[in-house]
């Protein structure tokens, strides 16, 4: 099943020219991205959620800076949090990753902190940079909790990282790499593979002996939708992959090797066969939307898609949510509330498939991306081409992301981990 990307890909594409800011200096881009660097520290940067009611629209103010929305409108989107206690799970989840993370570096003889820090809430990247400094790091390997090329999932992180060490006055000192983006790394992509099994074999189940699962069955894989024009700009300008960009293109080429795997991996049973599950038809919808209402934003959205599957006959649904790595609350609102309740208003049967959140195969997944990248005395030459797995065509994408990679339309800031600008 695992691949290795050899030629024609992005991967293989000559290294451009420019600076990298923010990176070690062994990270150049006249060599090899993927030369050894002797990393002291793991830095986790995620997104970041309120721990309580009074952190809620702080936290709602911080993710909105800069766009002049008003407190009554953030109220709007408030409420999600508020169902819940106010409470994200996401900082949570992170702490279960950063915990997992670290007993999966130590298992393998490892010897390095894992340190953790947010784009949104405490605590913030800024801290987790002066904290690191403060105890000696100065080569730091960051991994992010989100697996797709796109302004928001990448480049704007890689922002962040580059304003963080601006502001604590870092910047030269202490150094910043980042793993690649890991769409279609084995470690991310086994635990959906699974789950999407499991609900194939349930969904087979309940449509009984007179059901016919590629005829009544739908797999809706779901990610996160953003504005069209930002879609155009995920991945390399110069990369030609389709109206969605890198952003769609990765999506679908994904669900893609999931639907294959997931059948070929099965055993449906009496009166099933594994090449039913292979043959469910699948579609790539989204969720969450938000701005302006004359702001084109990808779609269909998930709730539509489900509607307009009822009215074609569909009598059930497997909903799964490969735009992200954990349950945050987004999951949790618009696909467990929302998108739950479509399907049951509409006398469709349901399923959520997981996110891979603390998944043994996705815990070894991101420390292989860490060893990748690793020069230890075990390790001096660190990853290898072949090294590298990689289950689409598309990958392995870049270590050190290209010029102009996932740039916002509308303002180009300076950006850690890839080739300016």
């Amino acid at each position: 099943m695992t691949t290795t990307n050899e030629a024609g890909t992005p991967a293989a594409a000559a290294p451009g020219t420019g600076a990298v800011p923010g990176a070690h200096p062994e990270t150049l881009p006249d060599r090899d991205p993927r030369s050894p660097v002797a990393y002291d520290a793991i830095l986790l940067v995620s997104f970041g959620g309120p721990e309580g009611q009074d952190d809620v629209l702080p936290f709602l103010r911080n993710v909105t800076r800069g766009r002049g929305i008003p407190d009554e409108r953030l109220e709007e989107v408030a409420h999600h949090y508020r169902h819940f206690g106010g409470v994200s799970p996401i900082n949570e989840q992170n702490r279960a990753l950063q915990a997992a993370l670290q007993e999966e570096l130590r298992s393998r003889g490892v010897d390095l902190p894992v340190l953790w820090g947010n784009r949104n809430w405490d605590p913030y990247l800024a801290d987790a940079i002066r904290d690191a400094h403060a105890a000696g790091h100065r080569k730091i390997l960051a991994v992010v909790t989100s697996a797709y090329s796109s302004y928001s999932g990448c480049r704007q992180y890689r922002e962040d990282l580059a304003g963080a060490l601006e502001e604590t006055g870092l910047a030269g000192e202490l150094h910043i790499d980042k793993v690649r983006n890991y769409f279609d790394h084995p470690g991310f992509v086994t635990p959906f593979v699974e789950g999407v099994r499991e609900a194939l074999q349930r969904t087979h189940d309940q449509l009984g002996p007179d059901g016919d699962i590629t005829r009544d069955a739908h797999v809706l894989f779901v990610t996160h939708s953003i504005p069209t024009s930002t879609a155009v700009t995920s991945g390399p300008p110069d990369a030609e992959l389709g109206e969605e960009g890198a952003y769609g293109a990765q999506h679908r080429a994904v669900a893609d090797v999931i639907m294959a795997s997931a059948g070929a991996m099965s055993d449906v049973g009496t009166g099933g066969s594994a090449a039913q599950f292979a043959a469910v038809p699948w579609s790539l919808v989204y969720q969450s939307r938000s701005g302006a209402p004359t702001t084109p934003w990808l779609e269909p959205d998930i709730n539509d898609a489900i509607e307009a599957l009822a009215e074609h006959g569909t009598k059930a649904v497997v909903i799964v949510p490969i735009g992200f790595v954990s349950d945050h609350m987004e999951v949790m609102w618009d696909l467990d509330e929302e998108a739950m309740e479509t399907a049951q208003e509409k006398g469709m049967y349901a399923e959520r498939v997981a996110t891979p959140g603390v998944h043994p195969e996705f815990v070894r997944g991101l420390i292989d991306l860490v060893q990748e990248r690793l020069a230890s005395p075990s390790n001096p030459e660190g990853g290898t081409p072949c090294s590298r797995p990689a289950l689409t065509p598309l990958g392995p994408w870049y270590d050190v992301c290209r010029p102009g990679c996932c740039a916002n339309p509308r303002a180009v800031k300076p950006a850690v981990a890839g080739l300016a600008p």
